[in-house]
């Protein structure tokens, strides 16, 4: 555990750059005891990234590091952990680890509910009563704990006797807000908090839209009450997008100022929930194709290399370019143009424009 810790805790190397060496070496202990010479002449790390490292790696102390974290009373969970959340698996800059206070719901009915702090009273009711009839049905609500639409589903879901999570934009040991102290207690006993910040940390605004991606990750719908135009909602909607996964909105008056955000993304093509028990019969529907179909490329007999699934998962049902994911993947240009022609032989990608391609499945 202590060299998962050191690996969690190592900074000045990007999250995709942790995940590419750990599927190479397979644990952050393998990682740790890399040579300088194989560590230089691999490929993943540049000259800058393996000074950090070899530097990191001299002056750390794992066993006293460890149990000073030990002795917080929290814990972490990292990629390497089966609790580690099943969707969150699927996002390019997911993070290797997270430091957690309960326990992590194993399970991927998940629905991220999001919205206005300053929401009116038919946010509130929404919120709270979408999540307490998703609780019933058995799944998890999943936000932010922060005033407002966050708290109220995090209450909905609590009420209907069902775990929740809530992620934050600081330390997991640092309540914010503290308004919201009776509340950080019971979702810690009802579920979890979970931060990819260290201890202690302190809520700073340019830590809420990393945090934002990892409530849509985390989640497998996510569903937007009350927002305004330029709602801090809207980043966890981007991120969603981004991730491809399913957007959902409660509609407001259009003269509404609390509800442009939300009636914006309407127009570009959310779905709509006009009735909160025909939206779970929606997602419910959907959970039993998931579990009755299986996993689509296994029912096609598509099998896909580590390299492939790297590169598929660098693309999405709109074009990107090569450019972007030569980026993204750090794979050789070369290399990665022969990736993207296997899938395409295996019909996973198509040439829309030059140089650009789109998933087919």
């Amino acid at each position: 555990m202590k060299y998962k810790y050191w690996w969690m805790c190592l900074q000045g190397l990007s999250n995709r750059t942790k995940r590419n060496l750990l599927e190479r070496y397979k644990s952050a202990h393998a990682i740790y005891d890399l040579s300088e010479k194989c560590l230089r002449q691999d490929g993943l790390l540049d000259a800058r990234q393996a000074d950090i490292f070899l530097r990191e790696r001299k002056k750390a102390d794992l066993d006293t590091a460890y149990q000073t974290f030990l002795q917080t009373g929290a814990s972490f969970v990292t990629l390497e952990d089966t609790e580690y959340p099943y969707y969150l698996k699927e996002v390019f800059d997911a993070p290797y680890g997270m430091y957690v206070k309960g326990q992590i719901p194993q399970t991927k009915k998940i629905v991220a509910i999001v919205g206005a702090r300053r929401c009116s009273a038919y946010g509130k009711k929404m919120a709270q009563e979408l999540a307490y009839l998703l609780g019933k049905q058995g799944y998890v609500v999943i936000s932010g704990m922060a005033r407002g639409i966050d708290a109220y589903a995090h209450e909905g879901c609590l009420q209907a006797g069902q775990k929740t999570m809530a992620v934050f934009g600081c330390g997991v040991d640092v309540c914010y807000p503290t308004e919201n102290r009776s509340l950080y207690g019971r979702i810690m006993e009802n579920g979890c908090l979970l931060s990819e910040y260290a201890m202690g940390s302190q809520p700073i605004a340019k830590q809420f839209p990393p945090r934002n991606r990892l409530i849509s990750g985390i989640a497998k719908y996510v569903v937007v009450v009350e927002a305004k135009e330029k709602s801090g909602s809207l980043i966890t909607t981007d991120f969603a997008l981004e991730q491809g996964k399913d957007i959902y909105v409660i509609p407001g008056r259009i003269t509404d100022a609390m509800s442009a955000g939300c009636n914006r993304l309407i127009a570009q093509g959310a779905g709509i929930i006009t009735s909160l028990s025909g939206f779970i019969e929606e997602i419910e529907e959907s959970h039993f194709s998931d579990l009755t179909c299986g996993n689509a490329f296994e029912a096609n007999e598509i099998i896909l290399e580590k390299d492939e699934l790297l590169v598929y998962s660098c693309f999405d049902f709109y074009p990107k370019s090569i450019e972007t994911v030569l980026a993204e993947s750090g794979l050789e240009l070369l290399y990665l143009l022969s990736v993207i022609m296997r899938l395409c032989d295996k019909k996973m990608l198509q040439e829309c424009f030059k140089n650009q391609y789109v998933r087919l499945r």
